[in-house]
């Protein structure tokens, strides 16, 4: 009787466990897609900044090579990544009343 007792709560244990282990794999693979969402649009602004800035210089992609592209899109993902921080810092400090701080 009592191994039956010990066999049915080591079972519900294990029951418990998974699917305690499942929801926090649920929330890692949402935390990813997010993830993923922004690095693309970071990317895609970075892009548009980029074709931006290279209309302005009247010049083209196929004026560089690929490593000098991708060169200049990381350093335009790098500005916007950096400006978002500093809005986010910004944004904190004002709801958290720090205003003279900014």
């Amino acid at each position: 009787m009592l191994t039956k007792i010990k066999e049915k709560t080591t079972g519900l244990v294990d029951i418990t466990k998974e699917q305690f282990d499942k929801s926090f794999d649920f929330a890692k693979i949402q935390s990813d897609k997010v993830k993923n969402k922004i690095d693309l649009k970071i990317q895609e602004k970075a892009l548009l900044n980029l074709k931006a800035e290279l209309a302005m210089r009247h010049k083209t992609f196929d004026d560089y090579n690929d490593q000098e592209l991708e060169i200049m899109l990381a350093n335009e993902k790098r500005k916007i990544v950096e400006d978002l921080k500093t809005k986010t810092l910004v944004g904190a400090l004002a709801i958290l009343g720090l205003d003279f701080l900014v």
